[in-house]
């Protein structure tokens, strides 16, 4: 996967819906079952957290990023979440303890990230139809490849986690 700034990106939830935003970091695509978390803070631990592995997380809180990365503040060795997606993403932290910022720890996982999202109309939408799989991508002109490879995404429901 390659390294960019601020790509087009979308969210093709697996009944054809589509959402859409700017990548962080990487290209390329991830795919899984979208989740939400309304949690206001501890989004390292979040995204660290195992009960989430392989799970597209929905971060609803405001803003993501603006406090950074400190290394105690894990819960696993690694990100767990296939992916995230937010609607402002800050890549400045003011927190004098951080070790680094989200941005780099994304980086530094090998995660996907997109942000300038609706993540109000997002979270309603899986409220009201839901849960489902999805891709979060930057192949943004390959939409039938992308529902192709989403279709093949095994379904959470019902494995032993």
């Amino acid at each position: 996967m390659k390294y960019n700034k601020r790509q087009k990106a979308i969210i093709l939830l697996s009944d054809g819906t589509i959402f859409h935003g700017k990548s962080i970091g990487k290209s390329g695509s991830a795919f899984g079952e979208v989740c939400f978390n309304t949690g206001t803070t501890g989004y390292q631990e979040i995204f660290t957290d195992p009960s989430y592995y392989g799970q597209l997380m929905v971060a609803t809180n405001a803003h993501i990023g603006n406090y950074g990365t400190l290394s105690d503040e894990v819960e696993s060795d690694s990100i767990k979440i296939a992916g995230l997606i937010c609607k402002n993403f800050s890549f400045n932290y003011s927190r004098p303890a951080a070790d680094d910022s989200l941005e780099s720890f994304f980086e530094k996982n090998d995660l996907l990230a997109i942000s300038d999202v609706d993540t109000r109309a997002l979270v309603s939408y899986i409220r009201d139809n839901g849960a489902m799989n999805a891709v979060i991508s930057t192949e943004v002109d390959n939409i039938e490849g992308l529902k192709k490879q989403l279709a093949a995404v095994p379904d959470m429901k019902g494995l032993e986690l």
